[in-house]
């Protein structure tokens, strides 16, 4: 394997694999040495474009960041421009639902990165939560709150744990589906299954904006 920097892509060789194998093992159970061997490079040469593991990990939650926040603001702004009016603003939230949904499906390496997180996976990096989780479900949930407001719905609602709950429910549905009555997983590429999980937390949520105090 090259002891020396080889190119200009290899930083993002490396991040590729690095997020690979943080969201298919965890950081606890990835090395550095399994992320060089991924992409035909030593330690050396991984640490020289990257750092050592907690930068790479840093880098790699970043980039998830990043991509989630692009994909979730486009959402907000959305939900922010809808009516006033009660259909409206249930209508423009189950879009948001629907766009987080499909990001998750369209990008599975983020969820379970999360995932992998919420089992106390890298605990020793938890400003992760303080830099990029934390601040987003809050704007999250003040611009949800604001639209429930304008339209007089979901008085009595825990806005935050809606938010959590929708994020919970996709990240664990697009990495683990449901299981049959047969003990067969079926996952969101089997589209009925899809639509069911979709129909059913559209359901959720329009149950939370009925709320009352």
């Amino acid at each position: 394997m090259s002891s020396q920097p080889d190119d200009g892509h290899s930083r993002e060789r490396i991040l590729a694999a690095a997020t690979r194998l943080f969201a298919e093992r965890g950081y606890d159970a990835t090395s550095t040495r399994a992320i060089g061997e991924a992409v035909g490079l030593n330690i050396a040469t991984v640490a020289y474009h990257v750092g050592a593991k907690p930068e790479l990990y840093r880098a790699v939650m970043r980039r998830a960041h990043r991509a989630q926040r692009e994909a979730v603001t486009a959402a907000l702004h959305r939900l922010d421009a809808c009516g006033p009016t009660a259909e409206e603003t249930r209508a423009a939230l189950l879009a948001f639902v629907d766009s987080y949904l499909g990001f998750c499906l369209d990008h599975p390496e983020v969820p379970a990165l999360w995932m992998r997180r919420w089992l106390a996976e890298g605990a020793e990096l938890a400003e992760i939560e303080t830099e990029f989780a934390g601040p987003l479900v809050a704007e999250v949930a003040a611009s949800v709150r604001a639209a429930l407001d304008r339209a007089g719905l979901g008085t009595g609602a825990d806005v935050e744990l809606l938010v959590f709950t929708i994020v919970w429910t996709a990240h664990s549905f697009g990495q683990a589906g449901v299981l049959a009555p047969s003990g067969r997983r079926l996952g969101p590429h089997d589209l009925p299954t899809l639509d069911r999980f979709r129909r059913h937390l559209h359901a959720v949520v329009t149950g939370v904006l009925d709320q009352r105090p």
